[in-house]
C-alpha cells in the first residue's frame, strides 16, 4: 500500500491541475470576441479557393463551348431547360435582393433574422433548377453534364460572393 505522503502529494498534484484548467477556461471564455466584434472585421473576399472556382468555371465554358452548344444543339431538351432557366432566375433575383437592396441600400447585414423565408426558398429553387438543368444536357455532355454543371455553380457562387 501506498503511504499517506504518497495520497497526499498525488491529490495535491491532482488539485493543482485542476486549478490549471480551471484558470484556463475561465481566461478563454474572457478571451472570446462577440458577435459586433466578429462582424467588424470581414473575411477576404478575394481569397485562392474563390479564383480558382471562377478561372475553372471560365476555362470549362470555353473549353467545352458552352454558348454555343446551348444555342445551336438540337439534342438539348428545351422544355426543362427553360423551367431551369426561370428556376435560377428566381434564384439570382433572390440573391440580388438580398445583397443589393437588403445589404447595399438598407444597411442591414443578417437579412436572414428579416426575411426567414428567402434562404429556403432559394435553395429549393436552386435544386429544381440544376436537376432540370441535368436533365436537359443530359443528351448532350452525358456523365460531364453534373461535373459541368457544378463547376459553373461553384465560380456564379464565388463571383456573387465577392459582391456581398
Amino acid at each position: 500500500m501506498l503511504a499517506d505522503s504518497e495520497f497526499v502529494n498525488l491529490r495535491n498534484r491532482f488539485k493543482k491541475d485542476a486549478d490549471l484548467l480551471m484558470q484556463g477556461v475561465s481566461a478563454g471564455d474572457s478571451n472570446e470576441k462577440s458577435q459586433e466584434e466578429k462582424d467588424a472585421k470581414p473575411l477576404p473576399r478575394i481569397n485562392r479557393h474563390s479564383v480558382f472556382w471562377i478561372v475553372a468555371s471560365v476555362g470549362l465554358t470555353y473549353y467545352f463551348d458552352c454558348l454555343r452548344v446551348i444555342t445551336e444543339n438540337g439534342d438539348i431538351k428545351s422544355w426543362w431547360f427553360n423551367v431551369g432557366v426561370i428556376l435560377l432566375g428566381i434564384c439570382l433575383a433572390l440573391a440580388m435582393f438580398c445583397i443589393v437592396y437588403l445589404e447595399w441600400f438598407k444597411g442591414i447585414q443578417h437579412y436572414d433574422h428579416e426575411y426567414p423565408a428567402i434562404a429556403p426558398i432559394t435553395t429549393a429553387a436552386f435544386i429544381a433548377a440544376s436537376c432540370s438543368f441535368n436533365i436537359a444536357l443530359w443528351p448532350v455532355w452525358s456523365f460531364l453534364t453534373p461535373v459541368l454543371l457544378f463547376t459553373q455553380f461553384m465560380g456564379v457562387v464565388m463571383l456573387i460572393s465577392m459582391l456581398g
